[in-house]
């Protein structure tokens, strides 16, 4: 028997019957391997498998040592969800021969019920009139949503890492869901999902995302910056803190597949779903925008995506179909600044982080006898005013490279410190002592050098592996293991496997964290061997291919290199176009140092012995928009175009099509870039060869043309030639009208999209009343359209009926843009009911539209309680994005204020522009040329109360 203490004790009897132990020692003399991983029921299934093991008074014989029982059985979600408990059905049949009016389970209370590997909750008793057949479990969510709970775990380092979904487990990164197993590498203890260094710093944002997960619906976060700046420890503690209000999280891995990630369209408890490395994985992101809109909206899901950027992967990401922009479209993105900008205030961090390293380095296999703490105490603070100690991580490897030294004898540390080039290659210094007291274990030295040593380690985290198998297939591209026997280059796999553990089941191993280290490990070795890359090329299928290249130009980014790697990695996509120009794309697009990558894209796009055959879907495969890109997709659609006009010129009936398309790439490419001019001359001349073409074969070239026109009237307008814009405009309208009268289903989109533009550039020219009929005939077609397909067509409708109300307003007819206006917010409403943070905005700029409207036709207390509504939704939404969305809040309470004073609530009105007020004099501070109109209208206003009477 082990004896314990009472570290936490739940009400008996009460909702949270049970209790926390610390136990003085554990069963057996087994010592728990990591944190306990807590999970909850996240879906109605029933049927859940689950198990306990316990000593109830069943088991028991008098004379007999103590006995255990493990229990099987089964929970539905919706039992006992009245009064907060899970119900276990149990599998094994009751006993019926136990009638002395007790419990055969008594002495069970208190074990703890797993499903798979989630502690999901504690046994607390028989469940009265079941036959002895069920019992009653206090939930895991109900522990956690005690502080004292909480506290209690933190307190004896189990931090909180919030309630895993349980139903999607199978879905869940076991190494970024829990803090893992035995540590064996000290750098480990510098990984996020570790929790060693307490949280500090961000409350506010914590805050921040927490009002927006109470938004409810479907929502989509981007927190994004530089490796180390604290974007998964951010959101560890937002797990945590959410688990408090019982949510779940799910943490999807990295090769969980899209049907699966569809299946959180069933969760009806709140459900945080943290896509870590969010740029390298769109495809989740879509699969979740499709589960999203399969999703009831009764509960809250949110996704919160950390990338290292928000480049044009993001912008790639919101309009790659119309569900992601329908639901990504307003999301909001914030990039994360330093944690320790206060030089200040640096002192204190490192000094936390050295006591917090300290204590958890016992921990570490084989650094369990020094004394730690002592010499943290003992530490002195060092320089910390350079900038780079304003990340967090740097600080953090630094404080943990310090103690580390104290076990190192003093000429080992002076001569590491003399080649380190920065914190990283400190650590580095203590990781080989590591890998080499592993490779004399695993009898792989001196056989093998510690340089080929550390090549191993380079290719194993620049490609990684699925199995053995490909680990294989990896080794046999290293020179130094390609003619060693199978037997031996398994044991390397086994050393590689023995210092990282893999995290995923059925790898091979795991990564050296934090990545930092990481990457400057590999880009050491690149630095010395550039073909080792080329090398592992020629095995790698496309996902390791894919990693190859972002770790690669991740690790070209640290200052150290000074450069060389890019050269390296241009060098090799250049070398390898055929196999990597669509990866150079990808990751060209997600990665936070994109130049090497840009400048072979450069070289391909600009070489003059490409075949066309080449270039085409290198053009097709760059984004229709890309900020990093543009200048790439100019002059590839520049040199595609020239080819196309050699072609065209000696075989027109051949190539005149293809020159017409590559014409119309090009003025969209160069629009891009701004070269406005030079894209309306190629879209003219794109405009005169498709008119030709459609001459001849109108039915192949006809919507053609009518695209190119969509396009000349746009150019035109960029260039200030609006009015001549109207004529092509127009036409693509003719054209268009015909096309749908045709083949509506093709073509009826296209129609009311042009009409909107044609509605929009008359009233832009003056021509208010005209532009009414086609925005009126846009709606007619919208409302067709969605009523055939509203998931898709409603929100166009909504935007096409504020249009209306919009013109309407501005001639006059002000009773019937009320009616229009009414509409487009009873839709918007429905929408943002269902996805606040795709069309809460939406609603809310069409509630101040309705305000204005009520107010023009006298309507002056609807109108108040429109514009109240639409203050909340803009106060709640500039809370969470304040960059985005404080404007309209401004704005909003502008309108407030004067719908305040008109109806004599003066005082009220005052206090309204007042607010307003100071968010214009805070916008007008950052952007004067943009704000300080708003400001001196908002001054206005506030003049314009103080002189009305009470």
């Amino acid at each position: 028997m082990v004896g314990g203490v009472v570290v936490w004790c739940g009400t008996p009897g009460g909702r949270d019957d049970a209790a926390l132990v610390l136990l003085d020692g554990a069963p057996g003399g087994q010592v728990p391997l990591g944190a306990v991983r807590w999970g909850r029921m996240v879906t109605d299934r029933p049927g859940t498998a689950c198990q306990t093991w316990g000593v109830p008074d069943l088991a028991q014989r008098p004379g007999k040592p103590v006995e255990a029982i493990q229990a099987e059985g089964r929970i539905n979600a919706g039992s006992g969800f009245v009064s907060n408990q899970y119900v276990m059905d149990l599998l094994q049949y009751p006993p019926r021969w136990w009638e002395d009016g007790t419990s055969p389970w008594g002495g069970l209370s208190g074990a703890a019920v797993f499903c798979d590997g989630l502690l999901v909750g504690v046994v607390a008793c028989d469940r009265a009139h079941s036959g002895h057949g069920q019992l009653n479990v206090v939930p895991a969510y109900v522990l956690h949503h005690d502080p004292a709970f909480r506290a209690a775990l933190a307190g004896h380092g189990q931090a909180a890492a919030g309630l895993e979904a349980v139903e999607l487990q199978h879905l869940t990164d076991p190494g970024a869901a829990g803090s893992g197993a035995v540590l064996r590498s000290p750098a480990a203890l510098l990984a996020a999902g570790r929790q060693t260094v307490p949280f500090h710093g961000r409350e506010d944002l914590l805050e921040q995302l927490r009002g927006w997960c109470a938004l409810g619906g479907f929502g989509v976060w981007l927190v994004h910056g530089p490796g180390g700046q604290g974007k998964t420890r951010l959101a560890y503690q937002l797990t945590g803190v959410l688990a408090a209000d019982g949510w779940a999280t799910l943490w999807p891995r990295a090769d969980a597949t899209t049907s699966g990630l569809r299946d959180i369209r069933h969760a009806v408890k709140p459900l945080l779903v943290v896509v870590d490395y969010a740029e390298t994985r769109t495809g989740q992101l879509a699969a979740l925008v499709e589960a999203a809109a399969g999703h009831p909206g009764g509960t809250p899901v949110k996704v919160l995506l950390l990338a290292r950027t928000d480049g044009d992967w993001w912008t790639h990401a919101k309009t790659a179909t119309s569900l992601a922009e329908d639901y990504l479209d307003s999301a909001p993105s914030i990039r994360l600044a330093p944690l320790e900008e206060d030089p200040g205030l640096r002192a204190e961090a490192y000094r936390t982080a050295a006591r917090a390293l300290a204590g958890a380095l016992p921990g570490v296999h084989g650094l369990d006898e020094h004394d730690w703490r002592t010499a943290a105490n003992a530490l002195p603070t060092p320089q910390l005013d350079h900038a780079g100690f304003a990340n967090a991580l740097t600080l953090q490897m630094t404080a943990l490279a310090d103690l580390l030294d104290t076990t190192a004898p003093a000429r080992a540390v002076l001569e590491l410190a003399e080649r380190a080039e920065g914190v990283e290659d400190r650590l580095l210094g203590h990781e080989r002592r590591y890998w080499r007291h592993s490779a004399d274990t695993h009898g792989l030295t001196p056989g093998l050098s510690l340089r080929t040593l550390e090549g191993v380690l380079a290719a194993a985290h620049l490609v990684n592996a699925a199995d053995r198998e490909q680990a294989d297939l990896t080794w046999l591209r290293l020179p130094a293991l390609a003619d060693q026997a199978r037997d031996r280059r398994d044991t390397v796999t086994a050393w590689v496997a023995a210092l990282y553990p893999a995290t995923v089941p059925g790898r091979p191993w795991g990564a050296l964290q934090p990545d930092r280290l990481a990457e400057r490990h590999i880009g050491r070795v690149l630095d010395t061997d550039p073909a080792l890359a080329a090398l592992l090329l020629d095995a790698a299928d496309d996902a390791q291919t894919a990693q190859l290249l972002t770790i690669y130009s991740r690790a070209a980014a640290h200052p150290v290199f000074d450069s060389r790697l890019d050269a390296h990695l241009t060098s090799l996509c250049t070398r390898h176009r055929h196999r990597l120009a669509p990866h150079i794309i990808a990751t060209a697009v997600r990665t936070d140092r994109p130049q090497p990558l840009i400048a072979a894209l450069d070289t391909l796009a600009a070489d003059p012995t490409a075949e066309v055959d080449d270039l085409i879907p290198l053009h097709d495969q760059l984004p229709h928009s890309s900020r990093r890109l543009a200048r790439t997709a100019v002059c590839l659609a520049q040199t595609l175009t020239g080819r196309y006009r050699l072609m065209a010129e000696a075989n027109p009936d051949t190539y005149l099509p293809y020159l017409a398309v590559s014409l119309n790439n090009l003025s969209v490419r160069l629009g891009a870039v701004g070269r406005w001019a030079e894209g309306l001359t190629a879209i003219e001349e794109a405009v005169r060869i498709r008119r030709t073409l459609a001459e001849n074969n109108p039915d192949a070239y006809l919507p053609d043309l009518a695209a190119s026109l969509n396009n000349l009237s746009a150019d035109l307008a960029k260039v200030g030639r609006r009015k001549e814009g109207l004529t092509p405009i127009e036409e693509a309208v003719r054209i268009r009208r015909t096309l749908a009268e045709n083949n509506p289903d093709a073509y009826l989109p296209d129609l009311a999209m042009s009409l909107n533009n044609l509605s929009a550039d008359l009233a832009k020219v003056g021509r208010r009343k005209e532009g009414l009929t086609p925005i009126e005939e846009a709606v007619g077609h919208y409302r067709t359209l969605a009523e055939a397909n509203p998931d898709a067509y409603l929100p166009y409708l909504a935007v096409s009926l504020n249009n209306l109300s919009a013109g309407l307003g501005e001639v006059g007819r002000w009773a019937e843009g009320l009616t229009v206006i009414e509409e487009a917010v009873r839709i918007r409403r429905t929408l943002a009911e269902n996805n606040p943070d795709a069309y809460l905005p939406d609603l809310a700029a069409s509630l101040n539209n309705l305000s204005a409207g009520l107010g023009e036709v006298g309507r002056r207390a609807e109108s108040l309680t429109a514009i109240e509504e639409a203050v909340g939704h803009y106060r709640t939404l500039a809370e969470a994005n304040p960059d985005a969305y404080l404007p309209d809040l401004a704005t909003s309470l502008n309108n407030l204020s004067i719908d305040l004073g008109e109806v004599g609530r003066r005082a009220e009105g005052l206090t309204a522009i007042e607010e307003a007020v100071g968010h214009y004099r805070t916008l007008a501070e950052a952007n004067p040329e943009l704000f300080e109109e708003g400001l001196r209208r908002s001054l206005d206003i506030a003049a314009w109360l103080k002189s009305r009477p009470q």
